[in-house]
């Protein structure tokens, strides 16, 4: 019997890793065994617990509470509460997701005391490194002893940085193994989707109609803190909204929230205020997303999950962001890049609104990527 450590500290996180807890409780309960560590790096009840209930992973056994702070305060207190619960539970791997200060911090504290680190989203890039969520995922997949890459770009951009794709001999960090396996949120869409009920009274409740409104989506940084970033967004959801006569459903991290008040003008507050289109919520749980989601006729969002989430409900996004690590949606006319200004939100936005041959090529695997993950740290951790 293998015993795992899985790092989870933001809300994407907590969701990934449902499909692997699943798979282990489904398939492998006879060879892998799990602990489950909360970094509390979001730490609001609705960014984090309501997850575990309502997707019914089991509750972690460790919160480090780390709470909010600069990345090297976070990073800091998660290496020093890491290392003492690797110490004692004396894991055989490590398993980490995406890019965040949980995922560097997992990471470094495994590999300064020999511990295999296994790195689900490996390979994604930006090619921003004034991004700290570039940063953290370069970093860990060069600690990685097993790589997991959701698609062929996450193979490519490995290759590119010198990784060996034959995995030969016994896998280390000085012998990475990396397989592209398929995205585990394709496994988890798949799997809530498919008896998910509830959605005509989150409408109701909402006052939307299914195919008549647009999801929005707004919490990074170099979006919320730069007065006139948020400033553009905001009067392209506006104006969007009027445009089209579609509400604009908006779930709002607090944060976001704040920033509203902090960095925006007051005539565009008012405006905000006044306009009965634009609807802005509370954080919603996972399964709500989905419903919205799957009822959305647009997507505009700066989250990498919901551009991906997009591309699997067949709904068209604007991203507003420069860049994005899902290029293949990009590229096969899926999404389109605007950033934060105005005139481009509003060009993408009309571009995507009149298209109509959309395709979906199964860029994002089978839908069983978390049981070849589980499969192969099975086969090959030692």
């Amino acid at each position: 019997m293998k015993k795992i450590i899985t790092i989870v500290g933001a809300r994407p996180q907590i969701i990934k890793s449902s499909a692997i807890s699943r798979a282990i409780k489904n398939k492998f309960s006879d060879r892998l065994t799990e602990k489950i560590v909360h970094t509390g790096q979001h730490y609001d009840e609705n960014m984090s617990k309501v997850f575990f209930e309502e997707m019914m992973i089991p509750l972690p056994d460790y919160n480090l509470h780390v709470g909010s702070g600069s990345h090297g305060i976070q990073t800091a207190r998660m290496l020093k509460g890491l290392e003492e619960i690797y110490l004692k539970e004396q894991p055989d791997a490590i398993v980490v997701y995406g890019d965040t200060n949980s995922t560097i911090a997992g990471a470094l504290a495994a590999i300064k005391i020999h511990i295999p680190v296994v790195h689900i989203e490996a390979g994604l890039r930006s090619f921003n490194k004034r991004m700290p969520e570039e940063v953290n995922r370069i970093a860990c997949d060069h600690m990685s002893t097993l790589l997991f890459t959701p698609t062929e770009n996450g193979l490519k951009n490995l290759k590119n940085e010198g990784f060996g794709l034959g995995n030969n001999g016994d896998a280390s960090p000085d012998n990475p193994f990396v397989y592209h396996c398929g995205d585990i949120m394709y496994d988890n869409s798949l799997h809530f989707s498919s008896s998910l009920k509830g959605a005509n009274e989150l409408y109701a409740e909402l006052g939307v109609e299914e195919g008549k409104y647009i999801l929005a989506t707004v919490h990074r940084d170099s979006n919320t803190d730069i007065p006139e970033n948020l400033e553009q967004i905001f009067r392209s959801f506006l104006d969007v909204s009027e445009k089209y006569g579609l509400k604009i459903v908006l779930p709002l991290h607090p944060r976001t929230r704040n920033k509203i008040e902090s960095n925006l003008s007051d005539t565009l507050r008012h405006r905000i205020e006044d306009n009965d289109l634009l609807k802005i919520i509370p954080p919603a749980g996972f399964l709500d997303i989905i419903r919205l989601e799957k009822g959305a006729r647009l997507i505009m969002t700066d989250s990498g999950g919901l551009q991906k989430e997009s591309f699997f409900f067949k709904k068209p996004c604007v991203i507003l962001r420069p860049q994005t690590e899902w290029i293949e949606i990009v590229n096969n006319g899926n999404a389109i890049l605007a950033d934060y200004q105005y005139n481009r939100i509003l060009e993408a936005t009309e571009s995507l609104m009149k298209k109509t041959d959309f395709t979906y090529p199964m860029f994002y695997g089978d839908g069983k990527a978390a049981e070849f993950i589980c499969e192969k740290i099975i086969e090959e951790v030692l």
